[in-house]
C-alpha cells in the first residue's frame, strides 16, 4: 500500500520534528542520536541547503518525517542523494517509500542516490519500493569519521 503523503519545504518550525527524529531507535544506524546543538546546526544546514531541498513529510495533516536531497560528487559526476526518516507511528505504511518517490521527482535532471547500510533490511526496502536499481555494495562515512558498508542505489535522473 502507498501513503498519501504530503511534501511541505522545511521551515523554521521543523526545528521540533527534527528534535522527534533525533531519538535512539531512529538514529542507530546512523551513529547514534545528535547532541541538541548538532540538532541545531543540522537545522540551519536543511534551511540553507543550495542545490537540493528538504521537505517535512505529513501524512492526513501529521507530521509524520522528512525527506531530502543534496548534491553530491560521485565518480566524477555531480548526482543527488536523499535521505529520509520516518516517526515510529508511521513506519511500515509506505511512508517513506512514497516520500523517496516523490523527492526523486522533485530532485530531477540527475541521477538520485540512495545509501542505506547493507544491513538495514527496511531502508533497503525503501529503495526497492521507491524504484531505484541496486548498483552494488560501497564504503561510506556516516557521520564523517564514521565508516560503514552501505548499498548504492540509483534512479536515472
Amino acid at each position: 500500500m502507498t501513503a498519501k503523503i504530503e511534501l511541505l519545504p522545511w521551515s523554521e518550525g521543523d526545528v521540533d520534528l527534527l528534535r522527534l527524529l533525533n531519538a535512539p531507535e531512529l538514529t542507530a544506524q546512523l551513529g547514534g542520536p545528535e547532541t541538541a546543538e548538532q540538532v541545531l546546526a543540522r537545522h540551519r544546514r536543511y534551511l540553507a541547503l543550495t542545490g537540493g531541498r528538504m521537505y517535512r513529510v505529513s501524512v492526513g495533516g501529521e507530521q509524520a518525517g522528512c525527506v531530502g536531497y543534496w548534491p553530491r560528487s560521485r565518480h566524477d559526476a555531480e548526482v543527488h542523494e536523499v535521505g529520509w526518516s520516518v516517526l515510529p507511528a508511521f513506519q511500515g505504511r509506505g511512508v517513506a517509500s512514497a516520500a523517496a518517490e516523490a523527492v526523486v521527482r522533485r530532485a530531477g535532471g540527475r541521477p538520485v542516490h540512495a545509501f542505506p547500510r547493507v544491513d538495514h533490511p527496511a531502508s533497503n526496502a525503501v529503495c526497492r519500493k521507491a524504484g531505484f536499481t541496486l548498483l552494488g555494495e560501497c564504503d561510506f562515512e556516516y557521520p564523517p569519521g564514521n565508516p560503514i558498508r552501505c548499498n548504492d542505489w540509483v534512479v536515472a535522473g
